[in-house]
């Protein structure tokens, strides 16, 4: 069976980092690749195909909202967000369900979350694999 294929979109380096050594950390899952923004994001869904992608929502050119809208249209990839502004209930995480996340993480400690992976880091492995069908790891 082919790993689910992952592309992940955060506008910060250090949080494409983090992120990107928590979905490394699973051999099961294969990250193919980053976008810094929502513009290069669409791009590389064409040519790349993911299964899933990791999505923030505040970002510079397209906020991740905007990349699920025009996601629908060209892509099945499965989005989980990862974001400092989806806390439960917020209007933005609201509006990511209604757009069809289908999980929705919050960052710990705002835009720079240098506690993700300690935190949340077995939460997005979790959402990713139950994403994919995969079964979940205690």
């Amino acid at each position: 069976m082919a790993k689910p294929t992952i592309l992940l979109v955060d506008d910060s380096v250090l949080m494409r980092t983090i992120i990107g050594d928590i979905v490394r950390s699973d051999e099961d899952l294969d990250l193919v690749g980053a976008a810094e923004n929502g513009k290069v994001a669409l791009e590389m869904v064409k040519s790349l195909k993911p299964d899933i992608v990791l999505l923030d929502i505040e970002m510079p050119e397209m906020s991740g909202l905007e990349v699920m809208e025009h996601l629908s249209l060209m892509s099945r990839a499965k989005v989980i967000i990862i974001s400092s502004v989806a806390q439960v209930g917020s209007p933005e995480a609201n509006e990511a369900r209604a757009l069809g996340a289908v999980e929705i993480i919050a960052k710990p400690s705002g835009t720079m979350s240098l506690d993700l992976a300690h935190k949340k880091g077995h939460d997005i492995v979790v959402a990713i694999r139950r994403a994919a069908g995969l079964p979940v790891r205690s």
